[in-house]
């Protein structure tokens, strides 16, 4: 029987059944939506250092392209990151 649902697309949970039991019998995966939210996690992690950097100790234009480097750089590898991992 073929459900209109490609593999790679999330399915719905059945009538009745929870989250659990949905990840459990591989209805959906979960290790793509880790990965987004790592993604995430670590881009917010990259704006925080950036904007910490640019006005850590006294500002600067040094310190100040120094964050946004840090942003600009942290976007772009995290970016990277994504495409690695989560190709569809």
């Amino acid at each position: 029987m073929s459900t209109p649902y490609p593999d790679s697309v999330v399915r719905p949970a059945r009538n009745g059944s929870s989250i659990v039991k949905t990840l459990l019998f591989f209805d959906s995966m979960i290790t793509p939506r880790i990965i987004t939210f790592v993604y995430w996690l670590l881009l917010l992690g990259a704006i925080v250092a950036g904007i910490g950097s640019m006005f850590a100790f006294r500002v600067s234009f040094t310190s100040f392209m120094t964050g946004i480097g840090i942003m600009v750089g942290g976007a772009l590898a995290f970016g990277w990151f994504m495409f690695l991992f989560v190709k569809k």
